[in-house]
């Protein structure tokens, strides 16, 4: 396994350094194959489960399609949806509603991408953006750039590919880095939306309500919201299983917690098991950051380590501690809330050169106390 991010990251199993006082890993919780645990403004890690083992990231791997094109496109930017944009969508594949010959702004499709996970609205945004090639080009560009070298990008959407991978620590990393961009938090915070249907027969085009399908915000059935969840991103495949990767604010501390692929034939397992674990590590989290020592870090971008040290380069040098991986590497296998920000609460985090937001001011969008949303993204 590689060794980005401290040379415990690399070893299999769980890795901790708990001080005295340190509260107990939740692990009778536990059953996913890979996680971990990170402070989202220092990128210290506080605790992580194979966290270089390369596993399928399913919907997750949307967070870097967002990452890549959000800032490519105007959101108010209209496009007309051709036939041949929503072809070759996976078997199966969840969808927001996306019509051929129907115009949408930018703005729809990201409604689609983050609340429905709808790879219909990816497939137009890779249509916008030139094509299935060249989106996969710059997606795993992206993630060498961030240092995300468990990515292997094959299909934009996530949808299950030969050799596509990701793992419990890239996915955290690209969450912590997309999180930086205002309109990523925006979406990833939001419940419900406005999405543009069919036109009536007056002409009128109607609109229907679409919800987020990240249950730990929102709420399920024997499941309560997280409080102070914003977020991010979940994925399922029969592949990949149940994978999540989620963000939420106690007090100033902000935590990032990446969960993939849970036992499903853990006792009492269901489509919420990864949502119990994240939730489960999350207030493990919140209670053990000041007892425990770091076991690695989530890496700033190439770019800005090559400020820190002065060096141009090329973007190809191997990070502090980065391996070239094997092909055994490979085998191995509430309150819903909107994020603000503050322009002038920023901190160094890592390396000196890599800045990053350090307040976002929660706002709530969901009652807390009847778990019902009190407003729509129009």
């Amino acid at each position: 396994m590689s060794i980005v991010g401290g040379e415990r990251l690399g070893q299999p199993g769980t890795q901790i350094a708990p001080r005295k006082g340190a509260p107990s890993l939740p692990k009778k919780k536990l059953s996913a194959r890979a996680w971990v645990v990170a402070d989202a403004e220092s990128g210290e890690i506080l605790a992580a489960h194979n966290a270089h083992w390369r596993l399928a990231p399913a919907s997750t791997l949307k967070m870097l399609f967002a990452d890549t094109l959000l800032p490519k496109f105007d959101k108010k930017t209209k496009y007309t949806v051709r036939q041949e944009d929503l072809a070759g969508m996976g078997a199966g594949s969840s969808a927001v509603g996306v019509k051929e010959d129907h115009p949408y702004e930018v703005d729809d499709f990201w409604n689609g991408v983050f609340l429905a996970s709808g790879n219909d609205a990816v497939h137009s945004l890779v249509a916008m953006n030139g094509g299935m090639a060249k989106t996969v080009r710059e997606m795993n560009e992206r993630a060498h750039e961030l240092g995300a070298e468990d990515t292997h990008v094959v299909s934009p959407d996530g949808y299950d590919a030969k050799g596509q991978t990701s793992s419990a620590y890239d996915l955290t990393l690209i969450a912590r880095a997309a999180m930086q961009n205002p309109d990523f938090r925006d979406y990833a915070a939001t419940v419900r939306a406005k999405f543009p249907g069919e036109y009536g027969k007056k002409g009128k085009r109607e609109h229907f309500v679409v919800e987020t399908t990240n249950r730990l915000m929102r709420g399920d059935y024997g499941l309560d919201p997280y409080e102070g969840l914003a977020g991010i991103k979940n994925g399922y495949t029969t592949n990949a299983g149940y994978t999540f990767t989620g963000i939420a604010q106690r007090g100033d501390r902000k935590l990032l917690v990446t969960v993939m692929n849970p036992d499903k034939e853990k006792k009492g397992a269901d489509r919420n098991e990864v949502y119990r674990e994240t939730a489960a590590l999350l207030d493990w989290g919140f209670e053990a950051a000041e007892k425990v020592d770091a076991v690695g870090e989530l890496v700033p971008p190439r770019a800005e380590r090559e400020k820190q040290d002065g060096e141009p380069g090329d973007g190809k040098e191997p990070l502090n501690g980065e391996q070239v991986a094997t092909d055994a590497d490979r085998a191995s296998g509430g309150v819903g809330v909107a994020i603000g920000v503050t322009g002038a609460s920023l901190v160094v985090l890592g390396l000196t050169g890599y800045v990053v937001h350090r307040r976002w001011p929660l706002q709530p969008d969901r009652s807390a106390s009847t778990g019902q949303a009190t407003s729509l993204r129009d």
